[in-house]
């Protein structure tokens, strides 16, 4: 019994599974059913009329018999009014023999009235019957009350067996006829075998040529659906193999019908595609090799102008105050140009993708409270509080600790220079295979939809804003290609006026995959006043992730 159960189990998830995935199952499926439905109906009707026109017609000859029995019989009972009259029972024998039905196979039945129990005349032509018992039970009891009652003609199908030839369906019609001497009961009894043998062989024919019909419409709903269906599948395959970077691939033309120029339309989509595609990879490739070259070509002035801002820097106080102020503007803008320069070039690298992990086993734990140190000093001049919360336990994790630390560096920079003078907490923690840091302040927050921006590059949430940082707008960007890098996630989460909250994860394990971070997105003090959050919405932030 179980296995049934896991066959049918099986085989419904399977015919699920194809109504689902193939449109020619559905087509197919659906012809097949409606035309089974229809043929199954029309059957039904055309058997149940050809049967009910075949006995329709038996009862109408049985009908009509009876009636000229009775118009024979009542004449001659009329002079018959003493039924101790010795030439009653001979004139019975005569009258009856003239009772006799055309058709040879039925048979009549005759009962006095003064004993409708006995049977005085049973005639039928061949074969004769021997019991005439058996002809006076085939008529019904109640067709013998009906009849005896309302004293009009009534029939009735029964199942009998008055020849001793074995139950077969007989259609027995029977009427009242008027004597002197009291009322007599007719009947006839005019059997069906022809006509159920007729309707067998009528329905049988009837299923077989709708059998034949529902084949018939099935392999041409197949066909045509295969005939559509053919090029559908192959133009999906082809949109596959462009989605995979198969460029060149392209449709095969037939013909010039509607599925000709679908084909048509699609190669000539493709070709518009590839060409568009080679244009913005060509563009993009001139791009990053411009963005590197320069870099590398202003390397050399700068280095030049370096030595000449580091000195006039150096000999700053020799100066009157508005060329030391000078320098010093000099200084901090070179610094600050230094920087581009190396942002742009690690950039360039991501998109050339040439960028490689340098993994090795480290403990994050002093990573952390490296960054958070050497940030401090910034910090202070921001007059924002720099707290940690880290495990004591060391959290070791295999990582490329250069480019943790710079994630982290301007996360946390990121987090003072927005801070509003407000506490920034970083925290560390492990479990579940993943390390998580998270950087949160307490200043302006992300507007709705702001937290999908920040990773954009040279994206800023207040332009207007004065900068204490002096940053070149592509931190963010390169610390989420650091993230992905490691296969890790770097999100973010923000609210209006409830700070905001950047989460870094990465695998202990270098290549494992992630399922989950040890800490949560949202901070816990921010969920009172957000209200509940959902099930489906855990960080109400973006993820980026590998």
């Amino acid at each position: 019994m179980r296995l049934l159960t896991v066959l049918y189990d099986r085989g419904a998830a399977q015919l699920i599974r194809a109504w689902r995935r193939s449109l020619h199952f559905r087509v197919v499926s659906v012809t097949l059913v409606s035309s089974t439905l229809l043929v199954v109906t029309f059957s039904w009707l055309l058997a149940s009329q050809i049967t009910a026109a075949q006995v329709g017609s038996r009862l109408t000859e049985a009908q009509k018999q009876l009636e000229q029995g009775r118009s024979y019989l009542e004449p001659q009972f009329r002079d018959r009014g003493d039924a101790a009259d010795p030439g009653l029972n001979g004139f019975l024998r005569y009258a009856t023999a003239l009772l006799v039905p055309a058709d040879p196979t039925a048979y009549y039945v005759l009962l006095e009235p003064t004993n409708k129990d006995f049977l005085k005349a049973v005639k039928p032509q061949s074969p004769q019957i021997e019991d005439t018992r058996a002809a006076q039970d085939a008529v019904p009891a109640d067709l013998r009350q009906t009849i005896e009652h309302s004293r009009k003609s009534a029939y009735q199908y029964v199942r009998a067996d008055p020849d001793g030839r074995g139950e077969r369906p007989f259609i027995v019609v029977g009427t009242t006829v008027n004597s002197a001497m009291g009322q007599y009961s007719l009947f006839y009894l005019y059997p069906l075998d022809e006509q159920v043998d007729s309707a067998s062989s009528v329905r049988t024919t009837v299923f077989v040529a709708g059998l034949a019909l529902v084949l018939l419409l099935a392999l041409l709903s197949a066909l045509i659906t295969h005939l559509v269906v053919g090029p559908v599948r192959i133009a999906a395959r082809t949109a596959q193999r462009l989605s995979a970077g198969l460029l060149d691939q392209r449709m095969e033309v037939r013909g010039e019908d509607d599925l000709a120029a679908l084909a048509t339309s699609f190669n000539q989509m493709a070709a518009n595609l590839q060409r568009q595609i080679n244009r913005l990879e060509e563009m993009s490739r001139l791009q990053r090799r411009f963005t590197s070259d320069v870099s590398h070509e202003l390397r050399t002035p700068l280095t030049t102008v370096r030595m000449a801002a580091d000195m006039l820097f150096a000999n700053r106080e020799d100066f009157d105050p508005l060329a030391a102020r000078s320098a010093e503007l000099l200084q901090a803008e070179l610094d600050r140009f230094e920087d581009l320069l190396t942002d742009l070039l690690e950039i360039s690298r991501y998109d050339a993708g040439f960028a490689v992990l340098d993994t090795e086993a480290v403990d994050l734990v002093p990573i952390v409270n490296r960054v958070v140190e050497r940030l401090r000093p910034l910090a202070d001049r921001a007059n924002v509080e720099l707290r940690t919360v880290v495990p004591d336990e060391p959290v070791i994790a295999e990582v490329d600790p250069r480019r943790i630390e710079r994630v982290l560096r301007n996360l946390v920079g990121n987090a003072v220079e927005h801070g509003e003078a407000r506490p920034v907490v970083v925290t560390l923690a492990d479990g579940d295979g993943a390390a998580a840091v998270t950087v949160r302040d307490h200043g302006i927050g992300l507007n709705t939809g702001e937290d999908k921006l920040v990773f954009n590059r040279f994206w800023r949430a207040d332009p207007s804003r004065a900068r204490q940082t002096g940053g070149t707008g592509l931190g963010l960007s390169i610390s989420l290609e650091d993230a992905r890098l490691h296969g890790g996630w770097l999100e973010a989460w923000g609210a209006p006026q409830l700070g905001a909250q950047f989460r870094l994860t990465v695998p202990l394990r270098a290549g494992d995959r992630l399922l989950s971070s040890p800490l949560p997105l949202v901070p816990e003090d921010a969920e009172p006043r957000l209200g509940p959050i959902p099930p489906d919405e855990p960080s109400r932030g973006v993820r980026h992730a590998s």
